[in-house]
């Protein structure tokens, strides 16, 4: 979002930022650059904070999902819509539910305490557009009150149709869609049913109803130039293959960026596919196939798939820290100015990153020789840096270096090592398994013992306290000189 307000909205006397636009000396405002150039532009700076649309942004930026949509109108047999769960992180579960107002209150609270907090969204645990009056209520409370946070809505499709012109009016410009099939024998065996206009479709009829929904409000959203993401549940046996076609499908209807992700299906969730015991994609599966999508489109590759109340940097939840009963008891402390103080500060450092990153680059590329691409495991708690002990991981980013850059290309969870100041061996061997495909692990320190086991597994343990790039490269160089060695034996 802007500074300014929509409407009747414009009340607030919050400072409006300034515009990034540069003019000519002559001060006409022509500029040398290409249409599409500006377009490219303009969009890079509408995703720049947005952790989800960004994998730059998901390192320094955080996000916040609130928890006012309780309904749904369609079943799916990945989903089970969990409420009071605070030992659960996956999409539908919630602590708790809130109102309209509770949920202002809510981000007020968070924005001042966390101000690298930029975007706002709504993903449940419903649909949001199944329950359209609290999921604009809120909206609007949030952009009366803290118009520099971007607000962000996540649904099904079935009603998106129906609420595009409100969805422009209230400036929330960024939508993500969960699309699993455009064939809809595909989607049958994924939806069990939909409830719309009042009634109640199963099986291939309902499957066809979403999918012309999914389509037309896929296409509205481009004609009123709102950005969308569409998520993809990978559900082997069932959706893989055709995937391919789904991204080829959303690619042709404006679709600004794809995001497969894995099918979580444990028997514990309680949902049909957990139940019934259809899997979920190993992470080489699930790579191959966003490989194989990437060139059509965009792909994120970064998502965490959030708790409906998610709240802090992409990889980490800090719901907890703000039940209803801690943050009604908080006063807001949003401050525009000291928000926009940080986020310059986030900015010089990207760009610092940025510069060391292709200065990196430029010098590997001087090497005649093709050098071999590698994967390794980063422990990290954000902000662009390995900057987290082997230990206290809960997942690990996964890097592909091939001697010119470093490029994230997935995260891996895993359970935590460190469990009261002990390793758990059974966790150091999962911990090992999730990442045997990586040649090494960079943390900032790694006890003497999961050294050994790693190095056993032929992951080679690295420590350095430095941006990810740094110490990549750090860590490839020390890779090619030993293959270099035993190669000389």
């Amino acid at each position: 979002m802007t500074g300014t307000l929509i409407g009747t909205q414009t009340t607030s006397k919050l400072p409006i930022a300034p515009s990034t636009e540069k003019k000519s000396a002559g001060g006409c405002g022509c500029s040398s650059k290409t249409p599409q150039e500006v377009k490219d532009q303009k969009i890079l700076d509408r995703i720049s904070k947005h952790p989800c649309y960004s994998e730059e942004a998901h390192h320094h930026y955080a996000r916040m999902h609130v928890a006012v949509a309780p309904a749904c109108n369609i079943q799916c047999n990945y989903c089970n819509r969990k409420y009071d769960c605070a030992n659960e992180s996956r999409p539908g579960v919630v602590s708790e539910l809130l109102t309209p107002e509770e949920a202002a209150h809510k981000v007020l609270v968070i924005a001042g305490k966390i101000p690298q907090m930029t975007v706002l969204g709504i993903a449940g645990p419903g649909d949001p557009l199944a329950n359209p009056e609290k999921t604009f209520r809120t909206f609007e409370l949030i952009a009366q009150k803290a118009p520099d946070i971007k607000l962000c809505l996540s649904t099904n499709g079935l009603m998106l149709p129906d609420y595009v012109d409100r969805i422009k009016q209230l400036n929330i410009d960024h939508v993500t869609i969960t699309i699993n099939m455009v064939d809809p024998k595909v989607g049958e065996k994924i939806y069990p049913w939909i409830r719309y206009k009042r009634k109640r479709y199963k099986g291939l009829e309902a499957a066809k109803i979403l999918h012309e929904r999914q389509m037309e409000g896929l296409q509205a959203l481009q004609e009123a130039d709102i950005l969308c993401k569409v998520n993809s549940v990978m559900i082997p046996g069932i959706n893989d293959e055709h995937l391919v076609e789904v991204d080829e499908v959303i690619r042709s209807k404006g679709a600004f960026l794809h995001n497969i992700m894995p099918l979580i299906s444990a028997p514990e969730h309680g949902t049909y596919f957990g139940l019934t015991g259809q899997r979920g994609p190993t992470p080489k599966e699930l790579k191959a196939l966003q490989d194989n999508c990437s060139g059509n489109m965009k792909m994120m590759r970064h998502c965490r798939q959030c708790r409906a109340d998610a709240v802090g940097l992409l990889g980490e939840d800090r719901s907890q820290e703000f039940t209803k009963d801690k943050f009604m008891e908080m006063a807001p402390e949003y401050d525009f100015d000291k928000r926009q103080e940080v986020h310059a500060g986030i900015e010089q450092s990207k760009a610092e990153q940025k510069a060391e990153k292709e200065r990196k680059a430029a010098l590997r590329k001087a090497n005649d020789a093709p050098l071999p691409k590698i994967l390794v495991a980063v422990a990290t708690k954000g902000g662009g840096v390995v900057n987290q002990h082997f230990g206290h991981a809960k997942e690990f980013q996964i890097f592909e270096i091939d001697g010119t850059e470093a490029k994230f290309v997935g995260h891996r969870k895993v359970d935590l090592y460190c469990q009261g100041g002990y390793g758990e061996e059974a966790t150091l061997d999962n911990i090992i398994k999730a990442i045997a495909d990586c040649k090494g692990v960079l943390a900032s320190k790694i006890g003497s013992c999961p050294q050994d086991e790693l190095r056993k597994a032929g992951v080679e343990p690295f420590e350095g306290y430095d941006t990810i790039t740094k110490v990549a490269f750090d860590f490839y160089e020390q890779y090619l000189q030993k293959q270099k060695e035993l190669a000389a034996v």
